[in-house]
């Protein structure tokens, strides 16, 4: 009697939709006007949420590794979070083929929705090191849940401090006063800590490309709106560019200076 199987056509147990519960995702997109241009703006913003959740998965699995000093399974990760990083900064290319004009006839169907409402966005930032408070009372239209998501990343260790933990991990000392001292000696001393540094390349790689996305987010969004305000009642490219200048990691940039 041949063996019983439970994957492929001879089982036929579960199926390729069944699976990725196709029926369900693909009635998402509910688009608010008969704009053709809608569909591909609702689709583009589902799938930067859809990795957005992978990323948070990534990163609190790097975070957890960094603590147990298992640098290797972190380094591992983030070569990940990288690669999804830059799959984020190349999709807003999709998002620009849709002109301005195109644009317009359905963005006042938007408001007051907008991405600054974006709790898991919220949620990588203050994973990264960049918490902030207010944005929980600015939030009005995020759910209890969503809320208590937010509190509850505000509250956790972000990737800099599981990075400081490692550092102790080693013998080095990560107060205030001394974690510039500590930095060095990894960097001076690579023979010793290369897989720390790399690690905290890492990092930078991170802050880096989030960086660059918000760039290029500004970009997309100046050629697309100009200086009109955001549909969230934010001041719009303004208040975006101001962001561009956000670093996760400030002293892994100002190290270079001390190199």
């Amino acid at each position: 009697m041949p063996p019983d199987r439970s994957f492929g056509e001879e089982g036929a147990r579960l199926s390729y939709g069944g699976y990725l519960r196709l029926p369900a995702l693909l009635e998402q997109q509910e688009p608010q006007s008969s704009v053709p241009d809608e569909l591909l703006f609702i689709t583009v913003h589902q799938v930067y949420e859809l990795w957005f959740k992978l990323l948070l998965h990534e990163l609190e699995g790097a975070r957890a590794a960094m603590v147990a000093g298992e640098l290797w399974q972190a380094r591992h990760l983030f070569k990940r979070v990288h690669a999804v990083e830059r799959v984020l900064v190349e999709q807003v290319e999709v998002l620009e083929t849709m002109t301005p004009q195109d644009f317009l006839e359905f963005r006042s169907k938007l408001a007051p929705a907008s991405g600054f409402q974006s709790v898991q966005f919220r949620e990588l930032e203050f994973l990264s090191g960049a918490k902030d408070p207010r944005y929980l009372q600015r939030m009005r239209n995020a759910s209890a849940a969503e809320l208590a998501r937010l509190r509850s990343r505000l509250d956790e260790p972000t990737l800099w401090d599981a990075y400081l933990t490692a550092l102790s991990q080693r013998g080095l000392a990560v107060s205030d006063e001394e974690i510039m001292a500590s930095l060095l000696v990894v960097a001076r001393d690579r023979r010793t800590h290369d897989d720390l540094w790399q690690l905290a390349e890492d990092l930078l790689t991170h802050d880096e490309t989030c960086a660059l996305w918000r760039m290029r987010h500004v970009q997309m969004v100046e050629r697309q709106i100009g200086t009109k305000s955001g549909t969230g009642g934010s001041t719009g490219a303004p208040y975006l560019r101001e962001r561009t200048r956000l670093y996760y990691f400030p002293l892994l940039w100002e190290l270079r200076g001390w190199l």
